[in-house]
């Protein structure tokens, strides 16, 4: 009994410990402090010897720290030892799922961020669905943890399984299938010329293997671009020190790329070191609702200093420093030490209340709601919250996200309802699947390159009625005018997949960007540049 009460001491001295840094008025005293940590000890020792039935003890620290890292902001958070290795997995390694990251907010298992090219994302599943239910089995409960998360939607490359989602708008539960598969953790999806000269790279997150990869995409060019437009568009954040490396590729010797400060932490400045390869080229970013934190700090610094030119919709607003506290049994505390700066003083964290998740992410919601990504007039920040940047002195604004400097309106002109049933189902990357495995050889030997592919194949060519032959095995089939809205946009879809599994990933890009109007206003702004 000595031994596991030393250790139940220890964890909850540690919870005590944290509960100093929260902001709830006047600190306690060393004195209260040990008080407290005696109480807990003693209960914790009391319940252990007495108790009429054995409690899991582990188990019971893990909920009280779970518990009071809710009372906490967002970001903070307890991942409980079994669960370390499994966080920190999509950017660091690989492994077989459905490619999701997720939270577990009120006992439901939310969607975050379908990972970029994963199956979650081929299928339709989006940010913010809810899933409720795997392979018929309701998951919503006050047991669901991480691990059993983990244990449910991971599985060998193949496997299937079957999802049911609670969307918002929608009357009633979806259900997609999932063929799980090998997780891509690559971070650039995308590097290729858009335009003489302009050279396109598309970002899904900044992880460890970032800094080779964007070296990678650039080292075999016979030249230099004159110009580059960064897509950060979904790209939910990562590892610090990627987002430096990439502010610092266009910011010169001493410019601040950012700063931090917090209650219990001194104002640190973050400068550029001078080395960047592109200190002098126009630079187009194109961001949306999306791309967070380690993408707003890029983007921050580069609209600061007036590097380039900020295209799209408003970020997320994710602007906290977390700092990692490891614990005495390999558990890890993520608490939220600070708050980012941009180089002229904005605030990327969007507003929120302690404890109240479930309303933060609702507020990000409510921006929908209210036009926010169709319209620039409905995105509602003070004058108070203005700021100028550090050379033509122009107008940004804090206050949550970075603002861009040339507002594009989300596109759904081509959302009939028989493309979101395909969409919601996957049939689009299941029939391109089924396809290529009768058609695969073939068009290997016809077209030997992306570029005669592009070239010689148009969307005409594609096997559209098949698709919908396919589909209405499934019960889907197009109502009256679907296809007039649809139809193009599928096809070109179709051939994107088709691209991307014969030449690469990057290949889809190549061919659907071009009809996309971010990437349409991005190409214009930087013709505006060269």
């Amino acid at each position: 009994m000595k031994r596991i009460s030393a250790n139940g001491n220890k964890t909850l001295l540690t919870i005590l410990f944290v509960f100093l840094w929260l902001p709830l008025g006047a600190q306690e005293t060393t004195n209260d402090l040990n008080q407290q940590v005696s109480k807990l000890g003693q209960a914790l020792f009391y319940i252990r010897q007495y108790y009429i039935d054995t409690v899991d003890a582990k188990r019971a620290v893990d909920e009280m720290i779970t518990t009071l890292t809710a009372q906490l902001d967002p970001h903070s958070s307890y991942i409980p030892e079994e669960d370390v290795r499994s966080m920190n997995e999509p950017l660091e390694g690989n492994f077989e799922g459905i490619g999701i990251e997720f939270s577990i907010i009120r006992d439901t298992l939310v969607v975050m961020t379908p990972v970029a090219g994963a199956p979650s994302e081929a299928v339709g599943i989006r940010a913010d669905d809810r899933i409720v239910a795997v392979n018929g089995e309701e998951i919503s409960s006050p047991e669901l943890t991480n691990q059993k998360v983990f244990s449910l939607l991971r599985g060998p490359k193949g496997t299937r399984v079957s999802l049911t989602v609670v969307r918002r708008g929608e009357t009633g539960p979806l259900n997609f299938e999932v063929v799980r598969d090998k997780i891509p953790i690559h971070s650039v999806d995308a590097a290729y010329w858009a335009a003489p000269g302009v050279m396109y790279v598309k970002l899904n997150k900044f992880a460890l293997t970032t800094q080779d990869e964007f070296i990678d995409a650039f080292k075999d060019l016979d030249k230099m671009p004159q110009g580059l437009i960064l897509d950060l568009q979904g790209n939910g954040g990562g590892y610090l020190g990627a987002a430096l490396f990439m502010a610092e590729q266009f910011l010169s010797k001493g410019e601040l790329i950012l700063y931090t400060e917090g209650a219990k932490m001194q104002r640190r400045d973050v400068q550029a070191s001078g080395m960047g390869f592109f200190i002098n080229t126009p630079v187009v970013v194109i961001m949306d609702e999306r791309s967070a934190s380690a993408s707003e700090i890029v983007a921050g610094a580069i609209q600061d200093w007036d590097r380039g030119i900020i295209v799209g919709r408003r970020s997320f607003g994710k602007g906290l420093v977390q700092q990692l506290f490891p614990m005495n049994d390999g558990s890890e505390l993520r608490l939220t030490v600070a708050r980012y700066h941009t180089p002229c003083g904005r605030v990327i964290q969007t507003p929120y209340v302690m404890g109240e998740q479930e309303r933060y992410y609702r507020d990000f919601l409510e921006r929908y709601e209210r036009g926010e990504s169709f319209s620039q007039d409905s995105v509602q920040i003070p004058d108070s919250l203005a700021f100028r940047t550090l050379k033509k002195n122009r107008i940004v604004y804090g206050g949550g996200g970075i603002m861009p400097d040339v507002f594009v309106p989300a596109d759904t002109s081509y959302y009939s309802g028989f493309f979101i049933q395909l969409a919601r189902r996957g049939i689009v990357n299941a029939y391109v699947n089924d396809y290529l495995d009768r058609e695969r050889e073939k068009l290997a030997k016809q077209y030997l390159t992306f570029e005669a592919f592009d070239r010689q194949v148009s969307l005409e060519d594609m096997p559209f009625e098949g698709l919908t032959a396919y589909a209405a095995t499934f019960g889907i089939v197009p109502g009256e005018g679907d296809l007039a809205l649809s139809e193009n946009h599928i096809r070109m879809q179709i051939k994107a997949l088709i691209a991307s599994r014969l030449f690469g990933t990057a290949c889809f890009y190549r061919v659907i960007n071009p009809v996309l109007p971010e990437y349409r206003k991005a190409l214009e702004v930087m013709n505006g540049l060269l």
